[in-house]
């Protein structure tokens, strides 16, 4: 596989994660204004699985995108 081939595939990977974080953020809003029922999650399910997981996809997405490949030039 040559530099050009990885780093398209490392960008379209780190997209493909960040847009399943975005869609998590946007479902875990959508859960607080109780778009789909009147329950709310437990507190330590909306801590660790809401917003602070939906932030971590989309800073690892964004690092796995930016990543240049190893021994190429650019």
């Amino acid at each position: 596989m040559d530099d050009y081939t990885r780093r398209r595939v490392n960008l379209r990977v780190g997209q493909i994660i960040m847009i399943i974080g975005a869609g998590m953020g946007v479902v875990h809003w959508l859960t607080h204004l109780e778009a789909f029922g009147p329950e709310q999650p437990p507190l330590l399910l909306d801590l660790l699985v809401g917003y602070p997981m939906a932030a971590l996809l989309l800073i690892l997405g964004g690092v796995v995108a930016s990543r240049k490949v190893p021994g190429s030039k650019a």
